[in-house]
């Protein structure tokens, strides 16, 4: 069983790179290229953004531009220091602060200090596995404002619409109202805001081995259960001996198109359920035992493998489109290219549509086919049935589990990471049939 954290075991992999290094180079020597840090450099810091407000670090996958995008940092986080070297693109010196991660002195600063980075464990989630509080616009809009004096004299900076979603971390009062501080930086009355419910429902780790995978859940509200094989036309519920309701878990041990059999004797309808299937492992793996996923559209179930072995299933809703559609999620085999810890989400720059859509924020964002991603869901709870704009929508507690397991790894301090090149911490297979 798998927590939430983050494993990353970089601390044995440094370990045993200094290892190395300790028999090959005795100090005070360097590698060629190399250069020799300061005694009491402990970590890195972003320069400050404007305004003096905390920065980021942009990351590399070597000590040159040229290398490609290797992640980003959550702003103000420090991050350890493990070596330096000259590069091109960098004025200073390049300092590698990760997994095949470098930063360039341009932009950031030693510090004696150690790092503050957190990893994801660390950082307290609420008890739907958010990091943040969600609102929605309310049906007649809201004005937002870049500081609470602004707001005071009525003078907004931006117009929200209503059904828009909002990340809140701070609420004050100013003037007699309560006001929300957005990850934006902006202000919103909160009377002009609705609290977002998120669901709390997610999916089942699984015993490893070659257990069959036989859990299903339940899709109604209220899905009959007989003591015999009952008949798809008849609707006399009075027949049924129970029934169980929305989301409860159920173990089929013999199915067909009409009706399963769960457990020992009882019977329900096979339309009344959502169950995933087993599937062998996409040729695309590389590696024993490697983390994958499985998208099934047609059950709307999703399983995390290692290797042949289911680890881990749940309900996910993926796009309501046409096959083909922009609406549709897209099939065939795919690799996690870029993860993002937030990210927000929206169609507001179409020009051919009346209503639009906006949700700041998304939690736990695995982009695997340009713009297509499994995220988490705070804005509907129907999981199980189709209901997206195209990418695979996963309750967040089953979004911050999936986030974990796969790669690339988001080390702490990182808010978003790409896969190294070389094979070294790639991206996981996604494959949706």
């Amino acid at each position: 069983m798998r927590g939430f954290g983050v494993v990353l075991g970089v601390a044995a992999l440094l370990a045993a790179a200094a290892a190395v290094r300790a028999d090959v180079l005795p100090p005070p020597w360097v590698a060629e290229g190399d250069i020799s840090l300061a005694s009491w450099a402990r970590s890195v810091a972003p320069k400050p953004g404007e305004g003096g407000r905390p920065g980021d670090m942009v990351l590399f996958a070597g000590a040159n531009r040229a290398s490609g995008r290797r992640g980003l940092t959550d702003p103000g986080a420090t991050l350890p220091i493990f070596g330096a070297k000259h590069g091109s693109g960098c004025t200073g010196s390049w300092w590698l602060v990760g997994p095949v991660a470098w930063t360039c002195s341009d932009d950031a600063t030693l510090l004696p200090d150690e790092p503050t980075a957190t990893r994801l464990p660390e950082v307290a989630p609420r008890a739907d596995g958010l990091l943040r509080e969600y609102f929605f616009v309310t049906r007649q809009g809201a004005s937002a404002y870049a500081d609470l004096d602004s707001a005071e004299e009525g003078t907004p900076d931006r117009e929200l619409e209503g059904g828009w979603g909002v990340a809140v971390v701070d609420q004050r009062i100013a003037g007699g109202e309560r006001w929300g501080k957005t990850t934006k930086g902006l202000w919103i009355a909160l009377r002009d805001l609705g609290a977002a419910r998120p669901s709390l429902f997610h999916g089942e780790h699984l015993d490893a081995g070659d257990a069959p995978l036989d859990l299903a859940w339940v899709l109604t509200e209220h899905a009959g259960v007989w003591s015999e094989p009952p008949r798809p036309g008849d609707k006399t519920k009075t027949k049924a001996k129970d029934a169980k309701a929305r989301f409860q878990i159920v173990h089929v041990s013999e199915e067909s198109d009409a009706y399963a059999r769960v457990g020992e004797s009882d019977w329900m309808l096979s339309r009344d359920l959502a169950r995933p299937h087993r599937a062998p492992p996409p040729s695309e793996l590389t590696r024993p035992g490697e983390p994958w996923i499985d998208v099934e559209i047609a059950t709307q179930t999703l399983v995390a493998y290692e290797g042949v072995h289911p680890v881990y299933a749940t309900l996910v809703s993926t796009g309501r489109g046409a096959p083909g559609t922009d609406a549709a999620t897209p099939t065939g085999v795919h690799r996690i290219w870029v993860k993002i810890l937030a990210s927000d989400m929206d169609d507001v720059d179409r020009d051919d549509i009346e209503a639009h859509y906006s949700l700041e924020d998304v939690p736990y964002v695995q982009f695997f086919d340009h713009a297509v991603a499994l995220h988490g869901t705070y804005w509907h709870r129907d999981f199980g049935r189709v209901k997206s704009h195209g990418c695979v929508n996963l309750a967040p507690l089953d979004a911050r589990w999936l986030f974990d397991f796969t790669g690339p790894r988001l080390p702490a301090g990182w808010v978003a990471a790409y896969p190294a090149s070389q094979g070294i911490d790639p991206g996981a297979v996604v494959r949706v049939r």
